[in-house]
C-alpha cells in the first residue's frame, strides 16, 4: 500500500499539484469560499479555475490539510487527494 502524506505547506501542495497538470479550484457556490479540488482537467461543471492565492485564503481560512500520496501501490504517479481538518 502506497503512504499517504498530510501536509499544510502551500509551496509542497502547489507543487505536487503542478508536477501532475492540477490547477487550483473550487466547486461552485454562492459565497465567498467553496470547496477547494485540485483540477486535472477532467470535465466538471461545478468546477471553476482559482488563482493559488485565493485557494490558499480559504484552505487556512479553514483549517484544513491537504491529504495526498506520490505513488500508487503499484508505483506509478497518484494523484490521490483530499482535503482534512488540520490537528489541533
Amino acid at each position: 500500500m502506497s503512504e499517504a502524506i498530510t501536509t499544510t505547506d502551500h509551496d509542497e501542495i502547489r507543487r505536487w499539484a503542478e508536477d501532475r497538470g492540477g490547477k487550483p479550484a473550487r466547486v461552485k457556490t454562492s459565497g465567498p469560499g467553496g470547496i477547494l479540488r485540485i483540477d486535472f482537467g477532467e470535465p466538471e461543471d461545478e468546477l471553476e479555475e482559482i488563482g493559488w492565492d485565493r485557494f490558499f485564503q480559504i484552505f487556512d481560512r479553514n483549517g484544513l490539510a491537504f491529504l495526498y500520496q506520490k505513488k500508487t501501490s503499484s508505483g506509478g504517479e497518484s494523484r490521490f487527494n483530499k482535503f482534512v481538518e488540520r490537528d489541533a
